[in-house]
């Protein structure tokens, strides 16, 4: 299936909901955005817009967009992205080429002179410099989805011992995004997931994505099943009725039928 992605106009627009949205909820950022909307198409079954926008935004989407005709141009362009999402995780894709990467995400990519030169422009502290690295902001985004959407994206409790670890290991791929390159906790990541080789940011970023489309897959055998409705037998037309009049059930509720 070959590859679509979000026009330059789609991801201007976008970019343009997600600025307005941030002047109500600073955490909102384009990459943030998307990386929340990523991990609910990556999920067993994606939530309708009118049930995600409350916890993205809260009640900044309605301060932001309070005029009809802007409301409608904002959700037409978070619809959008969905679907571009729904179609960079489609799983037949997936499953037909498991090796290929056909998640493309919106993250800020800079290089060590422009991100040092920002972080001293802007007087960034530890935190927000963190934020600068590549994908860490859209990580950021995908563990807040899963966060705010635990009941829909947290491992079924039924999965056994090798799914959830499996699982795990997916999400492992994703949180390192949010890893500093000195720190103790991404040597631990290096040495468990890399033999001990530090991986480039382009690494991190590629085995994220990968992870994505795996987990998307591992949902589909993993999903939560619905609940089993019983339903109980309907009476022989000479049986006692249900309703409990004493008349058989041809002679009481079951007369009409």
């Amino acid at each position: 299936m070959p590859l679509i992605d979000s026009s330059d106009a789609e991801i201007e627009i976008f970019d343009e909901v997600c600025s307005r949205l941030a002047g109500f909820d600073e955490r909102i950022g384009t990459e943030w955005a998307d990386g929340y909307l990523t991990a609910l198409v990556a999920g067993p079954l994606a939530p309708a817009l009118d049930e995600i926008l409350p916890r993205l935004a809260g009640d900044a989407f309605a301060r932001a967009f309070a005029d009809p005709e802007d409301e409608g141009r904002a959700r037409q362009a978070l619809q959008a992205r969905l679907r571009v999402l729904a179609h960079h995780l489609d799983p037949q894709a997936l499953l037909d080429d498991p090796e290929a990467l056909r998640l493309q995400p919106l993250v800020l990519t800079l290089g060590d002179e422009e991100r040092r030169a920002l972080v001293q422009e802007q007087g960034f502290g530890e935190d927000e410099a963190a934020l600068l690295l590549e994908g860490a902001e859209w990580a950021f985004g995908f563990a807040d989805a899963l966060e705010d959407f635990d009941e829909r994206l947290q491992a079924p409790a039924d999965a056994d011992e090798d799914a959830l670890a499996q699982y795990g290991d997916l999400l492992d791929q994703i949180t390192a995004l949010m890893l500093t390159p000195d720190s103790p906790e991404l040597q631990a990541h290096a040495e468990k997931y890399w033999k001990g080789s530090l991986p480039t940011r382009d690494d991190l970023v590629d085995a994220a994505c990968l992870a994505v489309q795996d987990l998307r897959l591992w949902w589909l055998d993993h999903a939560p099943r619905p609940a089993t409705r019983r339903v109980a037998p309907a009476p022989g037309r000479n049986d006692p009725c249900p309703c409990g009049s004493g008349l058989k059930f041809k002679k009481c509720h079951g007369k009409a039928s």
